[in-house]
């Protein structure tokens, strides 16, 4: 293979002459899959919820520890639930915020905004999750019949395009705003 990554062929008819052919490359084919499963979701796409349901909320910003690897687990303890992210252990109050920020640290992102109001935090980590398994079954629909590798060189190019797209979002401010007005006696 030479610089430009092209192989070389075999010799024609002996005469020593070598025929140079472009090589195959797959990653066309990763971005359309890519971008294939993307329009798919439509709505469903990660990102297009948390601008469009989480951001206009209320919301605190929460710092995660993203994993690339399915090494997120939700475990009951005594002292109550906490999401571990491979050897971190993080409590949370409720399954529900426990849910949600699971979806997110199984994203790989490194800071979200989790709604102040946690009345709000079970339906969305009910769409949250729906969406992600859904992203995942349209990445194996979709390259069924190509090598695991294909599959996950296309979860990649996602996720990669879905933390970028977070990160553009914002996580929001760490303590969210109390517009409250107070009289004061004079």
């Amino acid at each position: 293979m030479n610089v430009r990554g092209e192989v070389k062929a075999k010799t024609q008819g002996g005469s020593g002459r070598v025929t140079l052919q472009p090589r195959p490359s797959s990653l066309p084919m990763v971005d359309a899959v890519a971008a294939e499963v993307k329009e798919s979701l439509g709505d469903a796409w990660l990102p297009e919820i948390y601008r469009t349901h989480i951001r206009p909320l209320r919301t605190r910003a929460y710092a995660l520890h993203p994993m690339r690897k399915d090494a997120v687990d939700i475990q009951h303890t005594l002292l109550g639930i906490e999401l571990k992210t491979g050897r971190y252990r993080t409590l949370c109050p409720d399954l529900a915020t426990a849910r949600y920020l699971a979806v997110w640290t199984r994203a790989g992102c490194s800071s979200i905004a989790v709604p102040y109001d946690i009345t709000k935090i079970s339906r969305l980590a009910d769409e949250l999750e729906s969406a992600w398994h859904r992203m995942l079954f349209l990445i194996d629909h979709s390259a069924a019949e190509r090598k695991p590798a294909f599959r996950f060189r296309v979860r990649g190019n996602l996720l990669t395009e879905l933390q970028y797209e977070i990160s553009q979002a914002g996580a929001g401010a760490t303590i969210p705003q109390f517009n409250q007005n107070t009289k004061q006696r004079g």
